[in-house]
């Protein structure tokens, strides 16, 4: 085995800064580098002082802290351990790794350890790249090849970061779409309709289709009679969980005082995913939103996750010259292309304890993180998963981002809090899921093939027994205010609530057992009852249209009582009551300003039910296809944009 021995130049930049002795040879060493860096000019003295104060600050390392912080990068900071173990730097990216060497089953230890085989040398020896060099990486080495079998040469973390990805890329782009499907292939939207459930869903239409052949006119008003039950039950679970949600609050409460109680010191690592698609032109917005965050940035690990294909993105984003905090992380073509996917893939590479979702336009507080650490630290041990509450900056931008604001707001301050009541499974929303790692594996992640991956997350995660909270933080992002990307938007929303439902349905004996009678019917009422309403209701419009504007079409007989009455009721109260609900929702945020637009509802519903059919057409016969929102087309998103450039111009 090469030698490795520390050594020290002449000058010690750390004595004249009075830094105390360090406590352990780690310490010891990282001290020696940044005295090196000193030394060649590539570290000045007073970022080296901010590091070590730094350092003792959040507990982290030197070597993390002036990494995190942007005085040196990564590349350079790893060239120069090399010097101090007198050992070669190898960049893997321009020689890469003899791929002869790699084993599958070693791939977590090349990761955690930060040491993987790289070539053999002339004499036969497997040349190790590592990152440094501690008892644990020489014991590991030795069991691994046998001492004095190997040599060693320092390489960067994001180099073997990089190699692996690329050695294990087909692997790991499996694991990221199969995984859930080869673990549990009945919570897994892959196949979306089963042969049971197809031979099921065929049996009822020759069933209904002989029913209306025998009995045209029964079989008219036992469905119409089943449909204004289903209308009916759907309102009135809704009318019940904003009474009762109306004087609640669903938000786990962190203080401030306790947010600033917290030690740095004590955090644990937390990973950030961003999956973005073409979002070249918002990518500025959004690091420096996440720069801003209240977090060590040490304990910060901010993944990138954009497809290989996304040559702009890419590129913008190397532009930036991030800090070693930012990661990209580049996802192989394959197909489904969704969301979920994506960030299955990049979570093969998080060490972080917790993690979190953010969309590429999103503006978190700066808190969120801490407060999210609280709330799993003193929340029930089956807390899995924490969201952040979201609101819009462009909520008054156009008509359509004042319907999505009030929408919202209802579902927040109303809905949210009586499913909490309730104590049912909570569909996730899509940004600001704050997750235990352990728990976010235990449940196999996200379905790949799911459109509305967090929705089902949120079901799979109340059926493995885990628990869902809200924290008292806001995430802003953009209001979509434009209206073919708002049907696209929402016809996937809509299609991932139908595939949820469907495959959830396998096996609803086994689905009453893992939630409950509560959580049961809650499924049915708020993931399966919405997507048919929205179906049904132009369907219910026309019949009520041609009862009032024509004599010649008498529809009284399909509602007959008390059907009829429930009809009338759905016509008039609930749609008033629905409308009144969306006012309150303006009023208790006091956006007094879309308040004369919540009379409009009705007619953003009639958008909902366009983008119901579109979904159901998907369903049918493209499922698992991906309609990207477009973000960045606000005027208002555009303006913040303009002002972090100028903010960049002026440093």
């Amino acid at each position: 085995m090469a030698n490795a021995v520390p050594r020290t130049p002449p000058n010690d930049p750390a004595e004249l800064l009075g830094v105390p002795q360090a406590r352990t040879l780690g310490d010891r060493f990282d001290l020696e580098v940044a005295n090196y860096l000193v030394a060649k000019k590539a570290l000045k003295l007073t970022e080296l002082a901010v590091a070590l104060r730094q350092k003792a600050e959040w507990g982290s390392t030197l070597a993390q802290t002036v990494i995190s912080l942007g005085y040196i990068r990564p590349i350079d900071y790893y060239r120069t351990v090399a010097e101090v173990y007198g050992l070669p730097f190898v960049d893997l990216q321009r020689q890469p790794i003899d791929e002869s060497l790699v084993r599958i089953e070693d791939r977590l230890d090349y990761a955690d350890r930060g040491m993987i085989p790289w070539r053999k040398g002339q004499d036969g020896k497997v040349i190790l790249a590592a990152t440094t060099l501690t008892p644990e990486h020489i014991e590991w080495a030795d069991a691994r090849y046998g001492q004095d079998n190997y040599d060693l040469v320092i390489t960067s973390p994001f180099d073997i970061l990089w190699q692996t990805a690329h050695l294990f890329r087909e692997w790991d782009s499996f694991f990221a779409r199969e995984a859930l499907y080869s673990w549990k292939p009945e919570h897994s939207a892959k196949f979306t309709v089963t042969r049971p459930q197809k031979l099921t869903i065929w049996g009822m239409l020759a069933g209904l289709a002989l029913c209306l052949f025998f009995a045209p006119m029964q079989t008219l008003v036992a469905l119409m009679s089943f449909f204004t039950v289903i209308y009916t039950g759907t309102f009135v679970f809704k009318f019940v969980l904003t009474f009762v949600g109306a004087s609640r609050k669903a938000d786990m409460e962190v203080s401030p005082e306790a947010v600033r109680a917290l030690k740095d010191a004590e955090l644990p690592v937390y990973s950030v995913l961003v999956p973005m698609y073409r979002e070249a032109k918002v990518l500025p917005l959004l690091t420096k939103a996440l720069k801003n965050l209240d977090y060590p940035a040490s304990k910060l690990e901010v993944k990138l996750v954009l497809e290989e294909d996304d040559v702009e993105t890419i590129e913008a984003a190397k532009a930036l010259r991030l800090p070693g905090t930012f990661e990209i992380v580049r996802v192989p073509p394959s197909q489904p292309k969704t969301k979920p996917k994506a960030c299955n893939y990049a979570l093969q590479f998080c060490r972080g304890e917790f993690v979190t979702i953010y969309d590429a336009e999103d503006q978190p507080e700066p808190d969120q993180l801490k407060k999210a650490v609280l709330a799993f630290r003193h929340g029930d041990p089956r807390l899995a998963c924490v969201q952040g509450r979201l609101n819009y900056f462009n909520r008054s931008e156009n008509w359509l981002t004042r319907m999505f604001t009030l929408e919202y707001s209802q579902w927040f301050d109303f809905l949210l809090p009586g499913l909490d009541w309730l104590k049912v499974p909570i569909p996730l929303g899509g940004t600001s899921n704050h997750f235990k790692l352990s728990a976010l594996r235990q449940v196999g992640a996200w379905d790949p093939y799911n459109v509305t991956e967090d929705a089902d997350l949120g079901v799979r995660l109340a059926q493995e027994g885990y628990t869902v909270g809200v924290i008292n933080s806001t995430t802003y992002e953009e209001a979509n205010g434009v209206l073919p990307s708002w049907i696209k938007q929402r016809s996937r929303w809509i299609k991932g609530y139908m595939q949820t439902w469907l495959v959830h349905m396998r096996h609803p004996i086994r689905l009453w057992k893992s939630i409950g009678a509560k959580g049961f019917f809650s499924f049915h009422f708020f993931i399966g009852a919405p997507p048919f309403t929205m179906l049904l209701a132009p369907i219910l419009w026309g019949i009520t249209l041609l009862v009032w504007l024509t004599n010649s079409w008498d529809f009284g007989w399909l509602f007959p009582e008390p059907f009829g009455t429930m009809a009338l009721f759905n016509l008039v109260l609930g749609n008033l009551f629905l409308v009144y609900f969306g006012v309150i929702a303006a009023l208790k945020r006091r956006y007094y300003d879309l308040v004369p637009v919540g009379i409009l509802l009705p007619v953003y519903w009639v958008l909902h039910s366009i983008a119901a059919y579109k979904a159901f057409w998907q369903l049918c016969f493209n499922p698992h296809y991906w309609e990207k929102t477009e973000h960045g087309t606000s005027s208002v998103t555009q303006g913040i944009l303009d002002q972090v450039k100028a903010e960049g111009q002026a440093r």
